[in-house]
């Protein structure tokens, strides 16, 4: 019985070898090149492509102030001097009025001597020559220096704006309102711009009598865009209302729905 059922598996086994270096020979004899499979193609899925927006406006949070001197003289040294002191003068004030030395930033200093052509040369054409040339005895130095100020309380743009004018500055802008911190506005805005993608999507598969499925791909744009304003050295500001007012927070995407 042993002897019997060892034959049979021996023979089972024989077999599917046999049958395995068939298959082989096959794969690596017969011209699977030459076969004609027919065409074979994959069919993109259907998909529709929706804007969406979503918009907030969000009171101004900040205040960017410059304040400048500019002094002219005959020495290096007596500009810079004055220019020196008088800025020294203004970011004292400007600290005393509650603004910290973080948001006080050097913009721009300068220091140069004009150029002067003889007198008689400086337009040929309309002017009489004379020789010798007339010259001035010194070219003139220009010495300039500007801060950048930022206020955090926006509620004292008109105070601030004051206090600058009546400094020794002679150039004097701002206010420019902006935004600080706009995270969590474009974080729920961006949710509704999807909604507002997601929504028009449906309308227009319902009316191709189609379903709208899964979102494939979202493509995110939009941001905030800043009002400027700027105030003349010389005006009398503390006559004049300083609204802060608001700034646009707006966010667009571009959703592509698969569409079945």
């Amino acid at each position: 019985m042993r002897n019997v059922n060892l034959k049979a598996m021996l023979k089972s086994i024989t077999s599917q070898a046999v049958f395995i270096i068939l298959v082989l020979a096959a794969v690596f004899v017969l011209p699977w090149r030459l076969v004609n499979w027919g065409k074979l193609e994959l069919q993109n899925a259907s998909t529709i492509t929706l804007s969406g927006e979503a918009k907030e406006d969000v009171r101004s949070q900040i205040a960017r102030f410059s304040a400048g001197v500019t002094a002219v003289g005959d020495t290096k040294e007596a500009v810079t001097d004055e220019v020196n002191r008088k800025v020294a003068d203004i970011i004292s004030k400007v600290k005393e009025f509650g603004i910290p030395e973080a948001d006080i930033q050097t913009q721009n200093i300068s220091v140069y001597k004009q150029s002067l052509q003889p007198t008689g040369y400086e337009n040929p054409q309309t002017e009489i020559l004379t020789y010798p040339p007339q010259t001035r005895q010194q070219a003139p130095w220009t010495a300039n220096n500007s801060i950048g100020i930022i206020l955090r309380d926006v509620d004292k743009a008109s105070a601030l704006a004051d206090l600058l004018n009546q400094t020794g500055a002679n150039q004097v802008s701002g206010p420019s309102f902006s935004l600080d911190d706009t995270s969590a506005s474009e974080a729920k805005l961006l949710e509704e711009a999807i909604k507002d993608a997601r929504a028009k999507a449906e309308r227009v598969a319902e009316a191709s009598g189609r379903k709208l499925g899964k979102i494939i791909t979202v493509t995110e744009g939009g941001q905030s865009v800043p009002i400027y304003r700027s105030l003349e050295a010389g005006v009398d500001v503390s006559k004049t209302p300083v609204e802060p007012g608001s700034q646009t927070v707006f966010k667009t995407v571009t959703v592509v729905f698969e569409l079945r």
